[in-house]
């Protein structure tokens, strides 16, 4: 079995962004009884996972943002025109959903959104670990892409947010 297109689109050493692992960096590539798989590295952890070539793209594994794509998700954190919901299942679905997808807008958009109804009123306990998670993602990623600390990263989001 050859390798596919797909893990030629990938290097060993190069950083990338799995979802449900965070930022991550493909340490090899190694052949299991004829199925290849990418060996991941948690740059947050250290834990490792291994991703199935054939399936990479399905669950999600992408390369990460280019600078002007994290310029552009930052920006979406200045944007107070989304209506919030007082139905917190549906925001919840809503901001899970966007999560799901794994891009940095959609991380962008869950950390507006939820920023702004936790000004008005406490969180539910599902949605402030959305949230939180949501931060997490939108910090790493920026701060890798843009190569600033974690630290000035997240007084840039907050900034944003703050619209100052």
């Amino acid at each position: 079995m050859e390798y596919t297109e797909l893990s030629k689109n990938f290097d060993i050493g190069e950083m990338v962004v799995y979802p449900s692992f965070g930022i991550c960096r493909i340490r090899e590539k190694e052949d299991r009884n004829g199925c290849f798989y990418l060996k991941l590295e948690s740059l947050s952890d250290n834990s490792t996972v291994l991703v199935p070539e054939e399936k990479a793209s399905i669950l999600g594994l992408r390369h990460l943002e280019t600078k002007e794509n994290v310029e552009k998700a930052l920006a979406l954190l200045s944007d107070n025109s989304y209506i919030i919901t007082n139905d917190w299942k549906q925001r919840l679905n809503e901001n899970q959903n966007l999560l799901r997808e794994g891009t940095l807008e959609g991380s962008a958009t869950v950390v507006n959104h939820l920023y702004r109804r936790q000004k008005t009123k406490a969180l539910p306990t599902m949605e402030k670990k959305l949230y939180d998670t949501a931060l997490s993602r939108l910090l790493d990623e920026s701060s890798v892409v843009l190569d600033k600390d974690n630290r000035e990263m997240r007084k840039i989001v907050f900034s944003k947010l703050e619209n100052v």
